[in-house]
C-alpha cells in the first residue's frame, strides 16, 4: 500500500468509522435499529401529509423493529440478528432510526430513550432525526445524558474500561446542503436549519452525524463535490452517504419518470470513481460511517448494480483509491479554509 499523508483506522485511505470506534472504545459496536413510534412533521400536517418525496420508512426497516413491540424485545431479537453476521460483537448502540426520533415531548424521549440504555448489552444511542426536531430543552437533556448527569448508577464496562455515562450520538438527516433541491424533494426545512441544529449539538459536546443523499433530482456531480465546502464548515464528527435509490410507489419515482434528465445516475464503477472525489474534498478528520445504502431490491424501481453488498463496494472503493494514490483530504488541504474543525 503506498504512503498517506495520515493515518487513518485499519489501514484505510479513509477515516472509517467502524475504525473510530475500535481505536476509541476497544471493540466494534453494533448499531440495533428501533422503533419507538415516532412520526414526522411532514408527515402528521405540521408541515406536510406526504413526507419528502423520496421516502418509504419500509424500504430500511428491519423486520425485528416495529412500532408498539417493547424496546427490550427488539433489542433481543435485534442481537440475536446480528450475531449471525458479527458474532464477536459484545456491546451495541441502540439506533433510534424511523421518523424523527426527537418529535415527542422531552418527558417521551427520557422514557423512550433511558428503557433503552437500561438494557443491559446497550451502552449508548444513536438518535436519527430531523434538524428541525430539536431545541435547547431536548438538547440539554442529552448532553447531561452523555455526562452522566440523568442515569446517574448506570455503569457498562466496554474492553476492560468501566464507562459511568453512555454514548450519545445525534444523527441528522440534512441530504443536500442546497435549498432548491430541499425544496424539490419536500424536505420542509433549509440548510441554515441543518447548520443551527449541528452547531447546537456540537456545542454541547455531543457526537454529532450527518446524512446525505448522492443524485437527488436538480443536484449536478459538480455541485455535489461542491457541497463538501458547506460539509467541511460544519463542526460534524461522522457523516454518511447514500446513492439516490428510487423507491417504489414514492412520487420521485413518478417524477423520475417524468423528468429523468433532472436526476444524475451511477454505474457502480462511475460511483465508485464519483465517491473518490467526495472522499478527497472532504476534511480528514470527519469520520465516514457510510458510502452507498442497501435497500432490499423488492421496494426499488430498479436494480442497476445488481444485488452488489456493501462489503463488496467498499472493496471496490479501497482498490480505487491505492490504484489511483488517493486519500481522504488531499484536496482539501491543498486549499484549507481559514478556520479547521480539525
Amino acid at each position: 500500500m503506498s504512503e498517506t499523508p495520515f493515518h487513518f483506522p485499519s489501514g484505510k485511505r479513509y477515516n472509517s468509522y467502524v475504525g473510530y470506534f475500535r481505536a476509541r472504545y476497544g471493540e466494534r459496536l453494533q448499531k440495533v435499529v428501533l422503533d419507538g413510534a415516532m412520526s414526522c412533521p411532514n408527515r402528521d400536517g405540521t408541515l406536510s401529509f406526504g413526507g419528502c418525496t423520496y421516502c418509504d420508512n419500509a424500504a430500511f426497516h428491519p423486520a425485528y423493529s416495529c412500532a408498539g413491540k417493547d424496546l427490550w424485545l427488539q433489542i433481543d431479537e435485534g442481537i440475536e440478528f446480528h450475531q449471525v453476521r458479527y458474532r464477536k460483537a459484545c456491546h451495541y448502540l441502540a439506533y433510534f432510526q424511523s421518523f424523527s426520533n426527537t418529535y415527542a415531548p422531552l418527558e417521551r424521549l427520557r422514557t423512550l430513550y433511558e428503557r433503552a440504555l437500561s438494557h443491559p448489552a446497550v451502552v449508548g444511542l444513536v438518535i436519527g432525526t430531523r434538524p428541525d426536531c430539536v431545541d435547547d430543552e431536548k438538547l440539554d437533556y442529552l448532553q447531561a445524558l452523555s455526562r452522566g448527569e440523568v442515569m446517574r448508577n448506570w455503569e457498562r464496562e466496554i474492553a476492560g474500561v468501566r464507562r459511568q455515562a453512555p454514548i450519545v450520538i445525534v444523527e441528522y438527516g440534512i441530504e443536500s446542503c442546497y435549498d432548491t433541491v430541499l425544496e424539490r424533494i419536500n424536505r420542509g426545512h433549509d440548510f441554515a436549519c441543518a447548520q443551527k441544529a449541528v452547531e447546537e449539538t456540537a456545542r454541547r459536546g455531543i457526537q454529532t452525524g450527518a446524512h446525505f443523499i448522492l443524485g437527488l433530482p436538480g443536484e449536478s456531480i459538480q455541485q455535489m463535490w461542491d457541497a463538501c465546502e458547506k460539509i467541511n464548515a460544519l463542526p460534524l464528527h461522522s457523516v454518511k452517504f447514500h446513492q439516490l435509490q428510487i423507491v417504489k410507489g414514492t412520487q420521485m419515482e413518478q417524477e423520475f419518470a417524468q423528468y429523468p434528465e433532472d436526476f444524475e445516475r451511477f454505474t457502480l464503477d462511475e460511483y465508485v470513481a464519483f465517491f473518490a472525489q467526495i472522499l478527497r474534498r472532504l476534511r480528514p478528520d470527519l469520520y465516514i460511517e457510510r458510502v452507498a445504502g442497501e435497500v432490499p431490491p423488492r421496494f426499488v424501481h430498479s436494480t442497476p448494480w445488481g444485488l452488489v453488498r456493501n462489503a463488496d463496494i467498499l472493496k471496490k472503493l479501497d482498490d480505487y483509491m491505492e490504484a489511483k494514490g488517493y486519500c481522504q483530504g488531499d484536496l482539501f488541504l491543498k486549499n484549507p479554509p481559514i478556520s479547521l474543525y480539525l
